[in-house]
């Protein structure tokens, strides 16, 4: 049963991650002082921790260069208090789904949008400290920012799950990020480590530690061994983010899973989500 909770997050991640790429939240950061690009990522997905210190934001994204993070944070918070960040992020996230989906007063988005708040609310906050934050945060008033809220607790519910996994699986921030852009599932490496702040050095020496285990061969593609690594972390990491979908129950999270991929479908289309990052190469 918990290849569900992998199935719930496929189709509906792009719901909470299009707010990365969306041009409404580059603008509303900078408007409030904040460095376009990473100072404006930090500081956007951290907000909800408060003014937390560099140490803190490197350990709950985990595969970001911790150098990179303590370049912004906490200076960050000093030309915004995590408040008005916050207040930004809801507004670019309205005028971004608003854009992309052009009619956010439909049915199938307020179905999805109760839905994906049911399932949120039987989160658990042991452990999971992003989740936690954004659970402490008030709920919005409109049907498609309540569903943008409840795919972010998911989102972040399972993201600190994954990093669990992670950790079992003795992987460190780059190594993962390294075995991950390998499969040609996530980033290109090339993005993955600008885009991470990992130096080609810094990136050479974790393939360099992933070649030795066995997990990525000499010509930087994942090995056997490294693909059944991954996925016993990916099914890891369902079985330890179940507890939405449980709750939910079958029905509701197959009619769940359809609206989000009806969404997710209008969204790409869109161009919610660069698509030259991804892949192999």
């Amino acid at each position: 049963m918990t290849e569900i909770a992998r199935r719930a997050k496929s189709a509906l991640e792009v719901i909470h991650s299009m707010i990365y790429f969306a041009p409404e939240a580059a603008d509303g950061f900078a408007e409030l002082g904040l460095e376009r690009g990473r100072m404006s990522y930090y500081a956007g997905r951290s907000a909800a921790m408060g003014p937390v210190g560099a140490g803190a934001v490197a350990a709950t994204f985990y595969n970001f260069n911790p150098e990179s993070v303590a370049k912004h944070i906490p200076r960050a918070w000093s030309i915004a208090s995590p408040s008005a960040v916050l207040d930004a992020r809801l507004r670019a996230a309205d005028a971004a789904l608003r854009r992309m989906l052009g009619e956010v007063d439909s049915p199938a988005i307020a179905e999805a949008a109760e839905l994906a708040r049911e399932a949120s609310r039987a989160c658990r906050p042991e452990g999971k400290p992003l989740y936690a934050a954004h659970a402490d945060l008030d709920w919005p008033d409109e049907p498609h920012l309540q569903l943008w809220h409840a795919t972010t607790l998911l989102r972040e519910f399972r993201g600190d799950a994954h990093i669990a996994a992670l950790q079992r699986a003795e992987l460190n921030g780059v190594q993962a990020l390294v075995l991950h852009s390998s499969t040609g599932e996530g980033f290109k490496p090339s993005a993955a480590r600008e885009l991470r702040e990992w130096s080609e050095s810094q990136w050479a020496e974790a393939e360099q530690e992933l070649r030795e285990r066995g997990l990525i061969g000499d010509d930087g593609g994942t090995s056997q061994a490294g693909l059944a690594l991954r996925e016993e972390i990916e099914a890891e990491t369902d079985a330890m983010s179940m507890a939405p979908w449980r709750a939910l129950g079958e029905s509701k999270v197959e009619a769940l899973i359809d609206r989000g991929r009806e969404l997710t479908r209008a969204l790409l289309k869109a161009g919610a989500v660069p698509r030259e990052l991804f892949g192999r190469g």
